[in-house]
């Protein structure tokens, strides 16, 4: 009972690559493709652009929200939550938008209308 048991498909490959580098043999001559070592590459970074509007043209379409969040600001402009809260937080900053609640991240802006 028991014996050699099956390999598994990644083992295998690596077994088989190992034997056709020790034969000398190139994958191209066998229409195979052969795996090239590039330099190590750079962690991508998500850029999101936020709206090209004025903090008056932002404001003007957030100014009919009844409770401005990231998600009815998202939607009022067009783009991503995070870009919405990007653009939340520099109003606020600016003292275009005052916090006047929220708690764990959520938060509700008005406008000083």
């Amino acid at each position: 009972m028991g014996g050699v048991k099956k390999k598994s498909l990644a083992s295998m490959e690596k077994s088989q690559d190992s034997e056709e580098t020790a034969q000398g043999d190139t994958a191209q001559t066998k229409g195979k493709k052969t795996k090239e070592k590039s330099a190590p590459q750079q962690k991508k970074q998500l850029s999101f652009l936020p709206p090209k509007m004025s903090d008056s043209d932002l404001l003007k379409s957030l100014a009919p929200l009844k409770a401005v969040t990231v998600f009815t600001a998202a939607r009022a402009l067009g783009v991503n939550a995070s870009v919405a809260t990007m653009v939340l937080r520099e109003l606020e900053a600016k003292g275009s938008l005052k916090r006047v609640g929220g708690f764990s991240g959520h938060g509700v802006w008005s406008t000083h209308a």
